[in-house]
């Protein structure tokens, strides 16, 4: 098509490009903000979820092959017509077989227990734990905003020929800075607000958050997370339109704020308005908090836990430039994709969806039967005597299974039952085994919530069916199975004979166990 510009004409041609390389909606923004701003491009769209690029450009002022190479100057590629190439197949490929391979490993060792030390016992979900809760689930930042994160942090071929030594240096480092400072004070100034309506709903009343809630922000955080990190590995293109988007409005007036050198810190605090499950669940329990200090401190210490990975990420991209981040975006969202899938399961264990409705034996809600003092046991573990003179036996012949298990600070005990028979299950909790996650216990099935203490703790119910029903920490991390048959081969009072009642010495367990998938160990 020819157009007349004043006395000349000019040839307009539409192409449409098959773009490879985009790893969220982000780099859609990107790439159009990039194509129609160069000279000579009319009018650019680009879409995410096609892959597609249409391009209307003059090819009298720029061609074909010079738009390809502006959209490889920025990190991305032109692919063939048929929008895949061999090598994406076999790419694809490797990254499912990596990610099935790591969640089973996950799955089987609770490698994630190593991410929480054990002096967090004391402080029971404190604000420690919210730390370390950011910075468990910072990978997940990768996947929602690493690439605004990148985007921030990539040095600029016009200014990086100007500087040198210190300038140099506070070039490359200050973007990450301004970027997560920007973030932690938009998420600190959530908090407040969160906190302050959470005080003016509450009413001086205990907000609860009901465990099916937590369970299920869970799983929908962890479909998100798998969503997201699919995407940005590109194994799935049917997937792209369920990606999580920044409104247009926001994303073009970031790129238009490109060359401001305070543009970091504008995007981090616009960073507080991106849908995130773990954000959002963070935001639960600031509002729980029903005041707006407490909100903010929480978020404050929460965002704090994200900056570590994010700030070292924008560095080290500053420093290496483009291609090492592309290569830290596809483990990250191998990463993010395998984190996912373990915080869908804890959250369908939380939930009490794991098990199924047909499992339950007690439909009400779980009742907090509190500590062991609550029960009227003592939890006084250094008078050996007396238990030695309890013999099974003798508290057999009230017709009561009575279980002896020894908390461990990584898993909980499987314990094997007799159906129609009251229970006493007595769990020795060591000096330093409690931390943030076991220290509380959900027998969903059984009705019961129960607050472990050190020393004794002393849990009754009665089982009314058979089957096998799994228990879990507050967090949904820690697991165990409560095995209940009709008959017992042996005397499920004998410490020796029953699953888990072991008196074993939790400091020379081996750390690494089946039971466990959480956060919690030492």
């Amino acid at each position: 098509m020819k157009v007349k510009r004043g006395t000349m004409f000019m040839k307009i041609l539409r192409k449409t490009l098959h773009i490879g390389g985009m790893s969220c909606v982000n780099c859609e923004h990107r790439i159009r903000y990039v194509l129609k701003t160069a000279p000579g491009i009319q009018d650019a769209t680009v879409s995410y979820n096609t892959g597609l690029a249409h391009v209307t450009y003059d090819t009298d002022t720029i061609s074909l092959k010079q738009i390809r190479e502006i959209i490889e100057k920025n990190g991305y590629t032109t692919l063939p017509e048929t929008g895949t190439s061999d090598y994406d197949m076999k790419k694809n490929f490797v990254s499912l077989a990596v990610i099935l391979f790591l969640y089973a490993l996950l799955q089987h060792f609770g490698i994630l227990n190593l991410l929480a030390p054990g002096q967090l016992a004391d402080t029971k979900m404190g604000y420690g734990m919210l730390f370390v809760i950011g910075l468990i689930t910072s990978v997940h930042c990768i996947a929602m905003c690493g690439g605004i994160n990148l985007s921030q942090c990539i040095p600029q071929p016009s200014n990086a020929s100007d500087v040198s030594g210190s300038s140099r240096a506070l070039d490359i480092f200050l973007p990450a800075l301004l970027y997560n400072t920007g973030r932690v004070i938009s998420y600190t100034a959530i908090g407040f607000l969160l906190g302050l309506v959470g005080m003016l709903l509450g009413a001086g009343t205990q907000t609860e958050i009901s465990y099916f809630l937590q369970g299920s922000l869970k799983m929908i955080a962890g479909i998100f997370m798998v969503i997201m990190g699919i995407n940005m590995l590109g194994i799935f293109p049917w997937l792209r339109p369920l990606t999580l988007r920044i409104p247009r409005f926001l994303s073009t007036k970031v790129l238009k704020k490109r060359a401001s050198s305070r543009q970091p810190l504008f995007v981090g605090l616009l960073n507080g308005l991106m849908p995130c499950g773990p954000l959002q669940s963070m935001q639960i329990v600031a509002l729980a908090c029903q005041n707006p200090f407490s909100g903010a401190l929480s978020m404050f210490l929460f965002s704090l836990g994200t900056v570590p990975l994010m700030l070292g990420l924008g560095s080290l991209v500053s420093v290496l430039g483009k291609r090492f981040a592309k290569k830290m975006t596809t483990v990250g969202a191998i990463l993010v994709v395998v984190l996912g899938l373990a915080m869908f399961s804890q959250g369908t264990a939380l939930a009490g969806i794991s098990e199924g409705p047909e499992n339950s034996q007690n439909t009400a809600n779980p009742q907090n039967t509190g500590t062991s003092e609550d029960q009227g046991t003592s939890t006084d573990t250094t008078d050996s005597s007396n238990a030695a003179d309890k013999t099974p036996q003798d508290e057999n012949a009230n017709n009561i299974q009575v279980i002896y298990s020894t908390l461990q600070r990584g898993r909980y005990p499987d314990i094997k039952v007799q159906t129609g028979v009251p229970i006493k299950w007595i769990i020795n909790a060591p000096k330093g085994s409690l931390n943030g996650c076991n220290y509380r216990m959900l027998l969903r099935s059984f009705g019961i919530e129960h607050t472990l203490s050190e020393g004794e703790n002393v849990i009754e119910f009665t089982p009314s069916k058979s089957g096998t029903f799994q228990y879990t920490c507050w967090m949904g991390m820690i697991r165990g199975n409560i095995t209940v048959t009709d008959t017992l081969e042996t005397s499920p009072t004998d410490p020796d004979t029953s699953t888990g009642a072991e008196e074993t010495d939790p400091e020379t367990e081996p750390f690494f166990n089946g039971s466990g998938m959480g956060c919690c160990g030492s």
